[in-house]
């Protein structure tokens, strides 16, 4: 559904902290299921662990805060009004290690909309095994997107 020059258009994050190689189903403020391609030759594999690499958690949390963050884009806005949210775990548990290899699916679902932001439920998946579940909240930041926008809404 959504390639990855759509995705770098819609989140900051660049190589080698972009996780979200596809968009293959998005339904805005409700559902996105993304997905996140781990292959032996990202950076991090070569600390963790040189002799059994194991893609670590809080990478795993970062592929699901930006496919969370998908889950609030809405294409029939302009890039300018779409906007940038800011991430809290609530709640986090690792079930199994990911390794080189694996495709990790991502289902985002939206739990609970408030006035400030937002909580939503993520499973991980690698296969039709569970690797991580987290309940996530969001707070709409009002204004330019990023700092770099200078007030103008562009990224």
């Amino acid at each position: 559904m959504l390639d990855t020059d759509v995705i770098q258009k819609i989140l900051p994050q660049r190589y080698p902290f972009l996780m979200i190689d596809r968009i293959v189903e998005l339904e805005t403020a409700k559902k996105v299921v993304a997905i996140k391609n781990v292959t032996v030759n990202e950076g991090f594999f070569s600390g963790h662990f040189p002799d059994q690499p194991v893609m670590p958690g809080v990478l795993i949390i970062e592929a699901m805060a930006q496919a969370a963050i998908m889950l609030f884009y809405d294409p029939a806005k302009p890039l300018a009004e779409n906007k940038t949210f800011f991430l809290g775990s609530v709640k986090t548990r690792f079930l199994e290690p990911v390794f080189p290899g694996d495709q990790i699916k991502i289902t985002v679902l939206a739990q609970k909309f408030i006035s400030s932001g937002s909580i939503v439920e993520a499973v991980a998946q690698v296969g039709e095994k569970e690797v991580c579940r987290a309940e996530l909240g969001f707070m709409i930041k009002h204004g330019p997107r990023f700092p770099s926008d200078k007030g103008n809404g562009e990224g």
